[in-house]
């Protein structure tokens, strides 16, 4: 018999993927795919359940012949094995990122002689049912919460964006692209104080309160899937910090990032500039220590943030801190820098990872932007903070349109560098 292959990466199982198998099943032998999570999650939704679950789900459809382990978003390795004489898809993947993939089958598939067979994507209304609430599944805190700590397993470099609202956040939740076969996505988002404070227009002092950065968490939580890292600043008093962190795990955020520095918080970017003053390790364990006692899951990050290369203390003193930080509880270690070379993060990394070879570092190449993630996984770094991006992008474009709108007494120039309302309406999903 002829053999025919597809592909699925998903939660459940419904009349579309039904619909595909019984089209299959009039040419040959069915044989199913599952996409391993690794490659899952470089173009499609965080999986709510196990491979392991979602490959046993497959196995009970009706009419596959066979099921196999696809690792790779691209179908080259399968192909080669399998030998396929047809391969059948849903026709969504003649849209967006996936075309990639579309284009990499059809290609192989010239080479071989065989044929790619695409079925109408099926949609009724209880389709549209099952997958609105698996987005919101999704999106419970009990999810969410502990998807930082699985991506840390699954990904050789987690790779955070900024976002300071609901709309930033469906971009980063969103975003795929594909370059050279490959696609890709960011897989959390950073809560700046620095991008919410300054998207409220308030200087990046702690002006703006728990109770309104809670609200944007909320927000963002509302529209999106992704997990949080939130910007703890300095965190305050150890009484205010505990109950803090028991409300940002109570709401589905990931992780907190707070760092060890006291009095009025000033950005670090400003270095020796302004007056800065660093917390004793004494104080700031304590600080992290109070804040994992309360915790109620273990899904819940704490991470610590060093400041000594930013006061200009030395690798010696972020070395001797990250080690007691880590032995206080912390669950991550962030080394800052404003140097505009890796070459101290670099060192910091090396040799904290000669005595610690597990504990996630967590960086911020803001000044030191021409460094890629795959240098830095070399020298030991898990997770990659792009801090202030979208901020930083948005605000040059929005005073170049005001401007011009003024200049001209009309809106026809610049028109050709603004989205159209109905691309940015399309990032909004409806109930």
């Amino acid at each position: 018999m002829p053999i025919v292959y597809t592909c699925f990466c998903t939660d459940i199982i419904h009349d579309g993927h039904l619909n595909i198998i019984n089209e299959a099943k009039k040419y040959g032998d069915v044989i199913v795919g599952v996409l391993n999570d690794k490659s899952m999650i470089k173009f499609n939704k965080f999986p709510l359940f196990s491979f392991e679950d979602r490959f046993k789900m497959v196995q009970k459809i009706k009419g596959v012949k066979q099921v196999v382990v696809q690792d790779e978003i691209m179908y080259d390795n399968i192909v080669s094995k399998l030998k396929p004489d047809y391969i059948i898809h849903g026709d969504n993947w003649k849209y967006g990122a996936m075309q990639a993939i579309r284009n990499n089958v059809f290609s192989l598939m010239d080479k071989m002689h065989g044929k790619v067979i695409e079925v109408p994507y099926t949609y009724n209304e209880k389709i549209l049912l099952l997958d609105s609430k698996i987005k919101e599944k999704r999106a419970m805190p009990e999810y969410r919460r502990k998807r930082l700590k699985q991506l840390l397993n699954l990904r050789d470099v987690v790779k955070v964006l900024e976002v300071h609202n609901g709309l930033t956040g469906l971009i980063v939740e969103k975003t795929v692209v594909e370059n050279n076969g490959e696609l890709d996505q960011f897989d959390a988002m950073w809560l700046s104080s620095l991008c919410d404070s300054t998207a409220k227009g308030k200087p990046d002092i702690e002006l703006v309160d728990m109770t309104s950065r809670f609200n944007t968490v909320n927000e963002i939580l509302d529209v999106t899937t992704k997990p949080i890292i939130f910007d703890g600043d300095t965190g305050g008093k150890i009484e205010h910090f505990v109950y803090n962190v028991r409300t940002l795990e109570r709401l589905g955020v990931s992780a907190v990032i707070v760092e060890d520095k006291i009095g009025l918080k000033k950005n670090s970017l400003f270095g020796l500039d302004v007056e800065q003053q660093q917390d004793t390790i004494e104080h700031f364990c304590e600080k992290i220590s109070a804040a994992k006692k309360i915790q109620l899951t273990d899904d819940f990050m704490i991470i610590a943030r060093i400041e000594s290369l930013i006061l200009k203390k030395g690798i010696d003193d972020a070395i001797n801190r990250a080690n007691s930080y880590v032995n206080a509880g912390a669950d991550a270690i962030m080394i800052h820098s404003k140097e505009k070379t890796a070459d101290e993060v670099f060192e910091f990394c090396d040799k904290f990872r000669i005595n610690n070879k597990t504990t996630p570092l967590v960086v911020v190449p803001t000044t030191y932007n021409y460094v890629t993630e795959e240098q830095l996984y070399k020298h030991g770094v898990n997770i990659v903070i792009y801090a202030n991006q979208l901020t930083r992008s948005c605000f040059p474009a929005m005073e170049k349109t005001a401007k011009d709108i003024l200049k001209y007494h009309r809106a026809k120039e610049v028109d050709d560098r603004i989205m159209p309302i109905k691309d940015i309406i399309s990032l909004i999903d409806e109930l």
